[in-house]
């Protein structure tokens, strides 16, 4: 895992890809009190879990500034968090609603927002520095919980891993090195309203792997 010199966060007005700066600065010509920049990981500094999701979405965590924080894929991932004693407080769908996470932290694959929450593998790539050192930069870490496919793809490339060996899968759990220590990767599908609606992810699905994460940090 190569971290180089970049830092684990982004800069709020980071400019490594053109098309998400231009979408950035369109979204904030429309709603300029909106956070519209580079999302910061959330959660806590001492994190055992570390919870790796796509990239923000539009009215959620590009409105919020917190990830997952104003959209329905967020009551589900900070219902079960809650359910699984990784948080202290009540999640309101608000950064400034008080909760803290305990003992885990969120951040995403992409920094900034894609349009159609689609972005493209330039842009995967160029952030994917960002999240090499977030995971070098935790010192407790003890499992990595990929929420999709790009997510858990971008993980496995920012470890130094070789994808054939460490398939995508609902529920997949791979040993694996994370900056010279042991840890679990963990991966989910994304618990997005589309794949809630239709029953690819249900709650206990969700909720399984959680239970998987528990038991591997122990």
């Amino acid at each position: 895992m190569k971290t180089g010199s970049h830092p684990p966060e982004a800069p709020k007005d980071c400019a490594l890809c053109p098309r998400l700066v231009d979408y950035r600065h369109a979204v904030a010509a429309k709603e300029p009190t909106w956070f519209n920049g580079a999302v910061p990981s959330f959660g806590d500094a001492r994190a055992q879990l570390l919870i790796i999701g796509l990239a923000p979405g539009v009215t959620g965590a590009n409105r919020t500034g917190r990830p997952f924080t104003g959209d329905w894929a967020g009551d589900l991932l900070y219902a079960t968090l809650d359910k699984f004693g990784f948080s202290e407080g009540t999640y309101a769908a608000d950064p400034g609603d008080g909760l803290a996470l305990t003992g885990a932290m969120i951040t995403n694959a992409v920094r900034c927002v894609p349009p159609e929450n689609k972005p493209v593998g330039a842009e995967i790539n160029a952030c994917r520095p960002f999240l090499a050192s977030r995971i070098a930069a935790l010192p407790n870490l003890k499992v990595m919980l990929c929420l999709g496919k790009i997510s858990h793809d971008s993980t496995v490339r920012a470890l130094g891993l070789k994808l054939a060996a460490h398939p995508f899968g609902h529920g997949t759990k791979y040993d694996v090195n994370a900056g010279g220590r042991s840890a679990t990767l963990l991966s989910s599908y994304h618990c997005s309203r589309y794949n809630t609606n239709t029953g690819r992810l249900t709650s206990e699905m969700f909720e399984d792997v959680f239970a998987m994460a528990r038991e591997a940090i122990g």
